[in-house]
């Protein structure tokens, strides 16, 4: 399937039936893709639309109208790397009385709990930001670009960030249940 250059620049100058005849064109091969990599799971139906929202919001920025499909794709992967980090849960989330609700924790992880809450509240909002993108599982370079920066400074923000919250958790009454907290947290971004 080729998708039409001229087509791809209609979409760009706000044709809306052009954009539209443009994702509906590229669902198929994006399913097709996801299909392929997971198989029929009923999360394929979401990792498409997704797929298709990046598409939709990223048109614009597409500098060669020849490689809509590529781009596309692209998305698509993008899309599925999310999938695999595991952002997406099934759809619904069955109850059992007997274990402990997501989120929740025990008498003794309290304490450290408070700790670290308190050691992450004493950073910058925006390197807290840069710590949870990576902690769900982004890329530098995605940070980098969602946050209008570049990939180096993103990096430095990370190693700053644990440099002061070792020493915040260093601090503290739980040095050893910290500072293990802090090399979990580091080996996981």
């Amino acid at each position: 399937m080729t998708f039409d250059p001229d087509a791809v620049t209609r979409a760009q100058s706000g044709d809306d039936a052009a954009r539209e005849a443009l994702l509906s064109a590229v669902e198929r091969p994006i399913r097709g893709f996801f299909r392929s990599r997971i198989g029929a799971a009923p999360e394929v139906d979401d990792l498409v639309q997704n797929a298709l929202v990046r598409v939709h919001r990223g048109l614009d920025a597409l500098n060669n109208p020849a490689r809509f499909k590529a781009f596309a794709m692209k998305a698509a992967l993008f899309e599925l790397q999310d999938f695999y980090r595991g952002r997406y849960s099934s759809r619904e989330a069955l109850f059992d009385p007997d274990l402990p609700t997501p989120g929740s924790v025990g008498a003794e992880d309290v304490g450290l709990k408070l700790d670290l809450e308190g050691a992450l509240a004493a950073l910058t909002d925006h390197a807290r930001t840069i710590l949870e993108m990576r902690e769900l599982g982004y890329p530098y370079a995605e940070i980098a670009e969602t946050l209008d920066t570049t990939e180096a400074a993103v990096k430095m923000q990370v190693k700053r960030a644990f440099e002061k919250l070792r020493g915040l958790l260093a601090d503290g009454s739980a040095v050893a249940v910290g500072l293990a907290v802090l090399a979990a947290l580091h080996a996981a971004l």
